[in-house]
């Protein structure tokens, strides 16, 4: 395999174990994004997973032929100072918030998986934080990287016996489904919204991780694969978890559940795979904030850092669940928002003389 190859897989791998955070580890995303729209969900699973792979590619080629060491700085390329400004900000407020979900989402994942108490499962999420987001960029990208094997494996075991061994015939998950429990009530747009989540959530991450590319050729064939894989692993969770339906709306941590019934082994396993990815999703997403503000691994990097985690872990206890629900949707407009630039850029770029970056 060649240098790039491998370069743009490290660059997946570290991508899709950060990006498959609380929300989809635990399958409640997914639940209330998609599996509760019955039949519907797997075509709006499809419909996000278009959107993740196009736009992802595009946010890392946009952050390498800018170099770009903060977000802000494509943001402001894409948009101009003021609404760059504005969506900045925006950013900066749903990165936190979505953060504080994560921080949530470890202490119900450690409580579900291993009995471990809420507020302690959450308080090692936040101290081993402070300690691995004070190493070198190349470093994380490492550690995020690591656990996706384990990470793809799983969920497949998990999805697939559930999919080939459904407590719920698909002609019947119609009846089973809560549309209550959904963002706005209207499967093709949670899809799309949906999509704009996953965007807004990686923009700031995939910019710096396209700047960091040694060619532009690695950064853009890194957010591809990342963007395949996951939209794959998207399909594929939905569909288990949709087997599965009934039990699933009755539990915070679908897929823990459908973990235990099939051997605790695994549920374990899942548990400790949940745990690793919500840190990485956390590293993910604070990182690039702290960037925005610091210089990395400077005193006032630390004393941020700092500041937000002990915030964090105090907002963490508003309860996991609604907080996806809250705070998901909304951020996945300004995500969309981004992706709409974004294929304007494209389009463009394919039909025009006049250059976008």
């Amino acid at each position: 395999m060649s240098t790039a190859n491998k370069d743009s897989i490290r660059i997946a791998f570290a991508y899709l174990s950060f990006i498959v955070g609380a929300g989809f580890t635990t399958g409640q995303e997914i639940l209330q994004f998609f599996v509760n729209y019955g039949k519907f969900s797997l075509v709006g699973a499809i419909i996000s997973g278009l959107i993740v792979i196009f736009a992802t590619r595009q946010v890392a080629k946009v952050g390498y032929r800018l170099e770009a060491e903060s977000y802000d700085i494509s943001l402001n390329a894409m948009f101009g100072p003021i609404v760059g400004r504005i969506i900045d900000y925006l950013l900066i407020f749903f990165l936190y918030g979505t953060t504080i979900i994560m921080i949530a989402g470890g202490g119900a994942a450690f409580y579900d998986g291993f009995g471990v108490p809420t507020w302690l499962g959450s308080l090692i999420i936040v101290l081993l934080l402070f300690v691995v987001l004070q190493v070198k960029f190349d470093s994380i990208l490492s550690i995020l990287g690591a656990v996706t094997p384990l990470l793809v494996i799983t969920v497949l075991v998990i999805a697939g016996y559930n999919i080939l061994n459904p407590s719920v015939p698909f002609s019947e998950v119609n009846q089973h489904t809560d549309i209550f429990t959904t963002p706005t009530r209207s499967w093709w747009w949670d899809a799309i919204t949906y999509g704009g989540l996953i965007i807004g959530n990686s923009f700031s991450f995939l910019t710096i991780v396209g700047a960091e590319a040694d060619r532009h050729k690695i950064a853009r064939r890194g957010a591809l694969y990342g963007g395949v894989i996951f939209s794959v692993l998207l399909l594929i969770m939905v569909a288990g978890i949709l087997s599965n339906i009934q039990e699933a709306n009755t539990v915070e941590l679908p897929t823990l559940l459908m973990a235990e019934q099939i051997h605790p082994v695994l549920m374990y396993t899942m548990a400790t795979v949940m745990v690793a990815v919500i840190f990485n999703s956390c590293v993910g997403m604070l990182y690039p904030l702290l960037n925005r503000f610091t210089a990395p691994n400077s005193k006032p990097y630390r004393l941020l850092l700092f500041i937000l985690l002990i915030l964090g872990y105090l907002f963490s206890f508003v309860g996991f669940a609604d907080l996806v629900n809250t705070v998901y949707p909304l951020f996945g407009y300004i995500g969309l928002f981004i992706t709409l630039a974004l294929l304007i850029r494209w389009i463009t770029n394919k039909t025009s003389k006049k250059k976008l970056m």
